[in-house]
């Protein structure tokens, strides 16, 4: 399993997260609390969005503990809203283009979890991504799959809809091939706009996922933030920063959260059947 953080708000560093909050994503990198990767050291990514339509985007198969341009970039860069993730990988080998966040357009995805079993069947999960969209898949993770699933079923249009039938789409073809349960995720994705976060397992026993309740806390969480912070800023991550886990609130199995102007909206996530 791997980790990741978003933040929406006024634009700031994004180091103010990654790198200064106690057991900041960087630390979980090297030391997380899940008992099935602690360390995730198989690369790191972060984008961000800027002045461009496009957001910007860096990955390194590097340790995110270890690689000199990542404390660099975070520290000079300023954002509104940004994606990291520290990868541990599953099947998928350690490349740059399996790094996460992936990217089209002006969308920006990153995961946490797995498609259990789909060495059996992702040949006719790519079979289903639109030829329009196809030739932009660059590496071989199933994150990255989701990701194009997701596009091809509506991604631009509803959000919402996109991601219940991507993943009913999955558990369909997946049962089968003989798997009953594939699906363990936790989704972030933006499209430089809105900030979307899901978790859902196919045995309802999804990676964690939290989320700050308003931008004080997000202040408690980084008290170095406090004169920069927006009155709407929020995150959201698989593992809570800062000195206080209590500030953090859970986001429910099976729940869609929509994190726009300040308000975090949630909402149950049920699965298209395909």
């Amino acid at each position: 399993m791997c980790r990741w953080l978003a933040f929406l708000g006024a634009p700031i560093a994004p180091e103010e997260l990654l790198f200064k909050p106690k057991h900041s994503l960087i630390d979980q990198s090297m030391s997380s609390k899940s008992a099935e990767t602690p360390t995730n050291g198989d690369g790191f990514g972060l984008g961000w969005y800027g002045a461009r339509d496009c957001p910007g985007l860096f990955r390194s198969i590097r340790p995110a503990w270890n690689d000199f341009n990542l404390q660099d970039i975070p520290a000079q860069v300023e954002s509104r809203l940004f994606l990291a993730h520290v990868r541990a990988t599953s099947h998928a080998t350690v490349q740059e283009t399996n790094c996460h966040p992936f990217r089209h357009g002006n969308w920006l995805f990153v995961h946490n979890g797995e498609i259990f079993g789909i060495e059996k069947f992702r040949k006719r999960l790519m079979e289903a991504i639109s030829d329009d969209l196809f030739p932009f898949i660059l590496g071989t993770t199933d994150s990255e799959v989701m990701f194009f699933l997701a596009l091809t079923f509506g991604l631009e249009r509803n959000p919402y809809t996109a991601m219940t039938r991507m993943a009913g789409f999955v558990e369909s073809v997946a049962r089968a091939h003989g798997v009953a349960e594939t699906l363990w995720m936790t989704l972030g994705f933006s499209d430089g706009d809105s900030l979307y976060a899901i978790r859902y397992a196919s045995d309802g026993k999804a990676p964690t996922l939290y989320h700050s309740r308003d931008a004080e806390e997000v202040c408690r969480i980084a008290p170095h933030l406090r004169v920069k912070l927006s009155a709407d800023a929020r995150a959201i991550a698989s593992e809570p920063m800062g000195a206080t886990r209590e500030l953090w609130k859970v986001v429910p199995e099976n729940t869609f959260v929509h994190v726009r102007n300040g308000m975090i909206e949630s909402a149950p996530f049920v699965v298209e059947a395909a």
